[in-house]
């Protein structure tokens, strides 16, 4: 493998990862310096009981909760963001603690944003690099095992007032340290099980086809995929296998650090758009384009697609498959990974299966090319070429 002439590589983040994983949060805090942490979640991880492991990690450590917030909405929002940082400086914390998926961990980023860099509308900070220094310490609990936010640069706000989802980019976003729990997974449906495992695969194999890639991104996506492919189908079919689970977090904090650093592509593009004119959910949206984006990039990422055969699908597989043909039985495996996941759990493996109706495919189209992961995708992405990948994806 020739070596890029010039990359970057950022993860400073420290894992934490077992069963009882959270048990140890309160060292961290103290590790850091800090003691009266704003707890975010939101209403779902509340009913299930799971914000309870993490108060009772902190029951006889001697730290002080400064306030718990578990009403954040399922689409992280400026105006939360806003007054949860109003709570933060109110009740005097010193840094955050966030328990659930994607938008509580992007909502606790502008919330840091806000209460290190000062201001009262985060608004102000939208776009890449523009955080001067660092932020408060910051500590993740994920919930889902798919969007990798526990160790990316980013976050995504939308503003209700201009129902624009804003994106925010910055070194100093990424938390200080993500604690890698199974409990926090054990009561995840087989259904959202799948969507967050092919959302996790979907990353870390963009990232091995961005013109960004890089061997240290590789090296981290080429292990996401290797958990994933071994894991997704079994956990998916009985949810309680601790070490299934425990397999598909580490694999989602991989895939996140791989694509944090490379980024992703076509098939993020596509799923950005139908989501935003069809409202399908990402990681269903990103099951459904993965092998139709795979495909779409096989000419310029023949040896790279191939690669991916042994990780995924075993040696066994690999060995038996010729050389020349091994990019194809990759495509040919996600296909039959999403034929498995649709008979474990009833996960669509088409846009029409998701509700998607044949009129929005040329709106989901102009949308795709004109999203910034298209940027980073091998092959460029043009009108035409966006409609018949949806065209593809809709069965």
């Amino acid at each position: 493998m020739m070596l890029p002439p010039y990359y970057e590589f950022a993860f400073p983040v420290k894992i934490i990862s077992g069963h009882t994983a959270l048990n140890n949060l309160p060292v961290e805090l103290r590790l850091a310096n800090v003691e009266r942490p704003l707890i975010i979640t939101d209403p779902g991880v509340a009913r299930a009981g799971l914000i309870t492991v993490v108060l009772d990690a902190f029951a006889e450590s001697g730290i002080t909760i400064g306030a718990l917030y578990d009403q954040v909405p399922p689409e992280s929002s400026t105006l939360v963001v806003n007054e949860l940082a109003g709570l933060y400086r109110e009740k005097a914390c010193d840094c955050l603690v966030a328990v659930g998926g994607g938008s509580v961990i992007d909502t606790a980023k502008g919330i840091n944003i806000l209460v290190s860099q000062g201001g009262d509308d985060v608004r102000h900070y939208r776009g890449a690099e523009v955080l001067p220094g660092p932020l408060r310490p910051m500590f993740v609990a994920p919930t889902t095992s798919g969007t990798g936010s526990e160790a990316t640069n980013s976050a995504v706000i939308a503003d209700p007032e201009t129902g624009v989802k804003m994106l925010f980019v910055s070194e100093n976003l990424i938390p200080r340290a993500a604690i890698l729990d199974t409990r926090m997974t054990l009561t995840l449906p087989p259904k959202l099980t799948a969507a967050t495992g092919m959302d996790a695969l979907t990353h870390a194999m963009e990232a091995c086809l961005s013109i960004q890639k890089n061997p240290v991104s590789d090296a981290f996506a080429q292990q996401a995929i290797r958990l994933i492919g071994a894991n997704l189908r079994a956990v998916t079919a009985n949810p309680q296998e601790k070490n299934g689970r425990l397999a598909l977090a580490n694999a989602s904090l991989l895939a996140g650090a791989a694509f944090s650093n490379s980024m992703v592509g076509c098939v993020h593009s596509m799923g950005h758009a139908t989501g935003a004119v069809a409202h399908v959910p990402h990681g269903i949206a990103m099951n459904i384009f993965l092998p139709f984006g795979l495909a779409f990039n096989l000419p310029k990422r023949e040896a790279e697609i191939a690669e991916m055969l042994l990780p995924l699908a075993g040696a066994e597989i690999y060995a038996a498959t010729p050389a020349a043909q091994r990019a194809q039985k990759t495509i040919e495996e996600v296909h039959r990974l999403k034929q498995d996941l649709y008979e474990i759990s009833g996960l669509p493996r088409t846009l029409k299966e998701a509700g998607v109706s044949a009129d929005q495919m040329e709106h989901i189209a102009k949308l795709a090319i004109n999203d910034g992961s298209a940027m980073m995708n091998p092959t460029e992405l043009g009108l035409e070429d966006a409609l018949k990948l949806a065209r593809e994806a809709f069965g």
